[in-house]
This record gives structure tokens, C-alpha cells and sequence, in this order.
């Protein structure tokens, strides 16, 4: 049978004929909220975790004017999916226990630049828009080799023209990139209203305020005549840090079963997340902000403590997982760490070689930190894939691993399991540019934005030269460690030992 699908008027027929327990609706009318806040990267991370805040807020305030725009990247599917359902959509939070399901309707509106460029610089440049927010993952920021915004990706200087454009009033062209689209929203905001504005960074990037920050700075002094833009922006625009933590995994069609099962109706932008929620945010913003405190998010003063531990705890384990845990055949996360031995070893990379690098935040103890994030990836419910994680290694690995390696190189002490998460990401490209890793019996291909660069890296029985050779990805002083280039190269013939036998 074909289930409704849904609807703001599907969701009222079906709430008026009465909920199971495990659902809900929205904690505010969506009918009720002005759009006050612009997200670019509308994927089920953001859908998951800051769009279910935001409504929480609004809830607990009584402040209706934080209702979002969501924008998405390089697709208009998930403009597709939640336009016909008036921005509405389900979150499944699984447990390990239990299963629950709230509609969400904090989105009132859902763009794609390719087709909606216009709407979503109006909506920047609005006075009643106080928040730009952005999830749009490592690569999304557009960053060469050396860090700064990569000015000659043509994709970007297309942009830049067309923010150079926007200065005459005359550019009416699509905009793509995430930065470029920020850069001429901000350039017309300044222009029309003149209003400040805060953008929240939400990747998992060191420092990610003042990383985008430094990449706006840097695309304006590309822009011919836009040093008064500039000016504005250093004065009126605030770039706070945050941190964000929930697990995210692809829908899958079983999440979809189960959802229909428990809302009777049918949701194509349907989203799961794990019960764990985590929010930190640096307390800097230009003007009014939406109440994310009274949702269970964390302001403070100083984000990096929590953001450090965070990227070198749970991140540098899911992505070890991911790999050692491919490898092996497993799918998930869940399997992975179920493992013995891949327990053990991220066990080891946590308190041998990440522990040593932090400083604790106050109120977080890290030890029991680390067990509380193993815990997480165990939970079966989830289903965080293998794969899923395993992407884009070449982005992920120096803000996730590479920072704890540094830092035990300049303590003196060679970071042992480190080397052998690193091994596994080569080994991991090795297999996959070669065709020989298998997964839940699907052949897996490489999915990363250096690829072609790394199919050419890993060629050859020893690898390990070549690919820390890689500037994009391995600092030249984390490269030019003996020792570590050593120990890299121990534990890949090790693994490639342990694979023979298996």
C-alpha cells in the first residue's frame, strides 16, 4: 500500500487522529516562524541536529522569528524532498533500547543555489536575518594545499566574479561554491541593509570560526573594488567557533520502514540520529541570536578545548573504525568496534597518543569521554557505515589525526597507534584503487576528492614515501619524521601481513 506522503496538511489529519507515544510533531507551528536564519548544507547532518535546536528554542522562548532557510549544495534533492512536504520532515533517534520519532518543522523555506540564487542572497542580505550558519563538510571550504581559499579552482573564481558583479548590481549568474555564495550575500547585505550578521561555522575544522573567517578575508581581497566590504565585515560580522556532535548515519531503507511504521505516512527527507545531542558554541555574535542554550547547546567563551577533544577523540576513532573496520569487511561502525582488536587500538590511540595532546574542558573528563564515544559507535541502531565515514580521507585526516601526531613528534615521543590509523587509511586506498576490497559484498571505489592523486600515491609494494609526500594532507614536519615515517611503514607490512593470512 502507498502511504500519504507528508504534508503540512497530511501531519494534521494524521496528529488529529491521535499519536503512538513514540511520535511527536512539531514543538512550535511552523506557520508560526519567520525565517531569521540562513543554513548553507541542508543534509541530515544540520537537519539532525542544529534544525531540531532551533526548533527546541523557539519552543522554550516563544521567539518565532528563527525559522530557517536551508540551502543545499550540489543538488537540488533535498530542495525536491522537502518543498512538496512544506519543509517538513521526520527525525528517527535510535537507540540501543528504544525508538522514537518527531516531525521537525523549524524549515520554512529550502533552496538550491543552481536554480535559487537569487532567494538566497535576498534572504542574507535581509535585516531580519540575524544568523548564516553553515554544514557543508571539510572539502566544502575550498582550501588548497597551504590553507587559504583556492582562488584558482574554477568553480571559485567563477564566484568571485560574480561577486565582482554583484558590486555593479548587474550579475544575475548562479552561485555554487559555499564561500562564494557567503561572500555575495555578504557583499549585497552590505550594500542594501548594512545590518550585522553572525555566520556559525559547524565543521569539524580547528578553529572553524576564524578558518572562515580567514577564507571570507581572503575571497573579498580577491573581489576588485570590494574594500569597503571588507571594512564592513571586519566591523559588523562575527565568525564565533562552534562544535557539533551527533551521529548521523545515511537513511537507510530500513530507518524508512520503521518511520512509516511508527507516522503512517510516507517522508522522503526522513533523518536518523542517535539520542546523543552536543552543541558548543563561542558566545561572539554581531546582534540578536536565537536561545540555543534553553535546546541543550553550550555557550562559552572559549570552544577549542571542547573542539579539540572532540576531533581527536570521537572523530579520529570513527574514522580509524572506518577504515581498520572496511578491511576487515565489516559495514558499520557498530561491527568495528565490536572487534577485539580495533577496540583495543583505538583505545590505545586515545590514551597513548591523543590524551597526552589535551587539555580538558571544564567539566568534561576525558577518560570517561572515550569510553562514552565507544559506547555510542557500538550502539547497533545507528547503523553509521564503514563507508560512509571512510570518505574523503584526504580532508578528514589532518584535522582529525595529524594534529595528535604533530604534537607527540614535538614532545619527543613517536605516536605508535597513530601510525597504525594512518597505515590503515593507506592500506584502505590501496585496496580500493585496486578494486580488492569487498564490503556487505559490494566492491568498493575510492570516494575522495584527491583521488586520482592517491590511486597514483599508493601505487607499488611500499607506499608509505609517496604518500606522506602528499602536502595536501601530511604537514612537511609531520612528513619528515623518520620515526614516524617508520613506524607508518612497520604497521602497513603489518596489516598487509594480517590480510595475507586472513
Amino acid at each position: 500500500m502507498t502511504l500519504p506522503r507528508l504534508s503540512a496538511a497530511t501531519w494534521a489529519d494524521r496528529a488529529a487522529r491521535g499519536l503512538p507515544d513514540e511520535v511527536r510533531g512539531p514543538a512550535v507551528d511552523p506557520a508560526t516562524l519567520t525565517i531569521g536564519q540562513v543554513h548553507l548544507g541542508i543534509g541530515a547532518f544540520h537537519r539532525a541536529h542544529q534544525a531540531v535546536c532551533a526548533e527546541d528554542a523557539a519552543a522554550a522562548t516563544g521567539e518565532t522569528g528563527w525559522g530557517l532557510l536551508g540551502v543545499t549544495q550540489r543538488s537540488a534533492r533535498v530542495a525536491d524532498q522537502l518543498g512538496p512536504q512544506d519543509g517538513l520532515y521526520g527525525v528517527l533517534t535510535t537507540g540501543a533500547d528504544a525508538t522514537s520519532l518527531r516531525v521537525v518543522g523549524a524549515v520554512r523555506g529550502v533552496a538550491f543555489p543552481g536554480r535559487d540564487t537569487a532567494l538566497v542572497l535576498d534572504t542574507v542580505a535581509a535585516p531580519t536575518t540575524h544568523v548564516v550558519s553553515l554544514t557543508v563538510t571539510e572539502k566544502g571550504y575550498r582550501r588548497a594545499p597551504d590553507g587559504r581559499l583556492d582562488t584558482a579552482a574554477h568553480d571559485v573564481a567563477a564566484d568571485l566574479a560574480s561577486a565582482t558583479g554583484e558590486l555593479r548590481h548587474d550579475d544575475d549568474a548562479a552561485t555554487l561554491t559555499p564561500i562564494g555564495l557567503l561572500v555575495r550575500g555578504l557583499v549585497r547585505r552590505h550594500r542594501t541593509s548594512g545590518a550585522p550578521l553572525t555566520v556559525v561555522s559547524c565543521d569539524n575544522l580547528t578553529d572553524n570560526g576564524a578558518v572562515l573567517a580567514g577564507l571570507v578575508t581572503q575571497a573579498l581581497a580577491a573581489v576588485p573594488g570590494a574594500d569597503d566590504v571588507a571594512a564592513w565585515v571586519a566591523s559588523c560580522v562575527r565568525f564565533p567557533s562552534s562544535m557539533v556532535d551527533r551521529i548521523v548515519p545515511a537513511t537507510s531503507g530500513a530507518h524508512r520502514a520503521e518511520a512509516e511504521a511508527l507516522l503512517g505516512l510516507h517522508d522522503e527527507a526522513l533523518v536518523a540520529g542517535e539520542p546523543y545531542f552536543q552543541w558548543v558554541v563561542e558566545d561572539d555574535f554581531a546582534g540578536p541570536r536565537p536561545a540555543w542554550e534553553h535546546a541543550g547547546a553550550t555557550f562559552t567563551h572559549d570552544v577549542a578545548p571542547f573542539e579539540r577533544a572532540k576531533l581527536r577523540i570521537l572523530n579520529a576513532t570513527h574514522s580509524t573504525l572506518a577504515y581498520h573496520g572496511a578491511l576487515r569487511g565489516y559495514a558499520t561502525i557498530a561491527e568495528a568496534v565490536a572487534d577485539p582488536d580495533l577496540e583495543a587500538l583505538v583505545r590505545a590511540l586515545v590514551d597513548e597518543d591523543v590524551l597526552p595532546t589535551l587539555v580538558a574542558p571544564d567539566g568534561l573528563d576525558l577518560p570517561a569521554y572515550r569510553d562514552e564515544v565507544l559506547h555510542r559507535f557500538a550502539n547497533p541502531r545507528t547503523g553509521h557505515t564503514t563507508l560512509q565515514v571512510a570518505m574523503d580521507g584526504s580532508q578528514k585526516l589532518p584535522v582529525r589525526l595529524l594534529g595528535t601526531v604533530a604534537d607527540r613528534l614535538a614532545a619527543g615521543s613517536v605516536p605508535h597507534a597513530a601510525a597504525r590509523a594512518v597505515a590503515g587509511w593507506v592500506a584502505y586506498l590501496r585496496a580500493t584503487t585496486t578494486g580488492e576490497l569487498v564490503v556487505a559484498g559490494r566492491r568498493v571505489t575510492l570516494d575522495d576528492p584527491l583521488a586520482a592523486r592517491l590511486a597514483d600515491a599508493v601505487t607499488g609494494p611500499d607506499p608509505t614515501d609517496r604518500v606522506l609526500a602528499l602536502r595536501e594532507v601530511f604537514p612537511e614536519h609531520v612528513a619528515a619524521s623518520s620515526a614516524f615515517r617508520d613506524a607508518v611503514r612497520a604497521e602497513l607490512r603489518d596489516l598487509t601481513l594480517a590480510a595475507a593470512v586472513r
